[in-house]
């Protein structure tokens, strides 16, 4: 009798998991992720045509493009919009640098509760930190490759 009643249940709960479960559409989580991801390179590409509109370097526009690019993201972070985009629009709005931003700002802004040093100091490099380590120890591997190559 236990096992009948038992699989009565699993019935029950599996069935309950599909209702609850959300479903998503490939296609059409494929074209949000476009339309967001390429909006926000469109929006990049206008502040870098402006910026050397206004006579800026191309070295220099990149770098103001990127700033305020990060900056639009941490800003929208704050007041809680860039996550409901990223919900919105998935991977497009998280692949670019904005996507960094946003969850570099997110850290921050969930543990500032806990104090400017336990909470943003230390919960702000949970998403960065290891990036940063990746990078740093990446680089140092290729540059050790690079000199050995240059002696041989």
């Amino acid at each position: 009798m236990p096992d009948i009643q038992t699989q009565k249940k699993q019935k029950e709960y599996e069935k309950y998991v599909k209702q609850v479960t959300p479903t998503h559409s490939l296609p059409l989580n494929m074209v949000r992720a476009f339309l967001v991801g390429g909006l926000i390179c469109v929006l990049g590409q206008w502040i870098m045509n402006l910026c050397l509109n206004y006579g800026l370097g191309r070295q220099m526009s990149g770098s103001w493009t990127s700033g305020i690019l990060i900056l639009l993201s941490v800003v929208l972070t704050g007041f809680n919009i860039y996550p409901k985009l990223a919900k919105f629009a998935g991977a497009g709005s998280l692949v670019p640098i904005t996507g960094f931003a946003n969850s570099v700002a997110a850290s921050a802004i969930e543990f500032q509760k806990e104090g400017q040093v336990m909470g943003i100091g230390c919960k702000i490099f949970t998403i960065a930190g290891p990036v940063i380590l990746f990078g740093i120890f990446s680089s140092w591997v290729l540059g050790v490759a690079y000199w050995l190559l240059k002696i041989l």
